[in-house]
């Protein structure tokens, strides 16, 4: 069962697929806030019922089909993504874990009584410490560059960062092969002598006004700023892409989380897919795809776009 979509109950579908098969999962459940949209109903008795009755059996489900290697994803909003943290501890245990990343999504509704809710929630688990996990990194914009830590360095005209080469703590990890005198100063260094003298000899070192060397980093040579858990670059749906589907997220939210949580080939699963956005985001990242719902509108909806793509 491989680059489908199949329209029908998530669980009795999660059922048809064998242990430990897939690499990634994500998913966007129907949230227990009495909504109405279009296309589902996602209010139920008590979120009590909604977590144990509805979400945990498909979230144990989830569980057994992961390889070893894998990562499961849920997108959420803060009105229940402490509800489903408990219910992953629950089930994964507290040790796995990985991140709660919050993803601005806008917005400009007012409200008097309390402050308005810009952002959305994705919790992140993993099966076990050997789980994929790829550090991505953003460009560096012009407003990085103009702030007081990127310097020019005059002889070759290179924008470049600065870090400590000695340690302000050396009682802590006491190296004393590594504590030597250079530039006047005796102090506990990071490196050796010798690799401090080929640092000053191919012009590595920026001395601050003490004399202080520090590590010159070219940011030509650097991958570009990590991305953390605060993810405000990337654009709600609402503004583009638009499939008339009310839960429709951006692909390239998802190209990132596929990025980040899986690798080339691997198999990514999506049991509330809606319009199918991490299929599309699967074929633009080289991963392989199973969708789910139980809207058939939704599985259209993805033919569209597979078509338009």
């Amino acid at each position: 069962m491989i680059n489908v979509y199949k329209v029908g109950d998530n669980l009795d579908l999660l059922s048809e697929l064998d242990n430990e098969s897939v690499d990634l999962i994500y998913f966007d459940p129907p949230y227990n806030t009495g909504r109405d949209f279009s296309d589902f109903k996602d209010k139920y008795p008590s979120m009590q019922s909604y977590r144990e009755d509805f979400l945990r059996p498909r979230v144990k489900e989830c569980k057994r089909v992961l390889r070893t290697i894998g990562n499961i994803i849920i997108h959420v909003d803060p009105t229940i993504s402490h509800h489903v943290r408990m219910l992953l501890d629950d089930i994964f245990g507290e040790k796995k874990f990985v991140n709660e990343v919050a993803w601005v999504t806008g917005g400009n509704a007012k409200n008097k009584k309390k402050m308005n809710r810009f952002h959305d929630t994705l919790i992140c688990y993993k099966m076990s410490n050997k789980s994929v996990f790829n550090p991505i990194y953003l460009p560096y914009d012009e407003k990085y560059k103009k702030s007081s830590s990127v310097k020019i360095c005059e002889h070759i005209d290179k924008e470049y960062v600065t870090t400590a080469i000695h340690n302000s703590q050396p009682h802590i990890n006491p190296r004393p092969n590594l504590r030597y005198e250079w530039n006047g100063h005796l102090k506990q260094w990071y490196v050796s002598i010798e690799r401090m003298k080929s640092l000053h000899e191919n012009n590595r070192l920026a001395y601050n006004k003490k004399g202080i060397p520090r590590i010159k980093r070219y940011l030509e040579e650097m991958e570009g700023i990590p991305v953390r858990d605060v993810w405000a670059d990337i654009s709600n749906v609402q503004a583009y892409e638009k499939l008339d589907y009310a839960t429709q997220k951006p692909v390239k939210l998802l190209d990132r989380i596929i990025k980040m949580f899986s690798n080339e080939r691997d198999l990514v699963l999506d049991i509330f897919a809606g319009s199918g956005t991490l299929g599309r985001s699967a074929l633009r990242c080289g991963r392989e795809y199973i969708l789910f719902d139980s809207n058939p509108k939704g599985k259209d909806l993805f033919k569209e776009s597979i078509i338009n793509e």
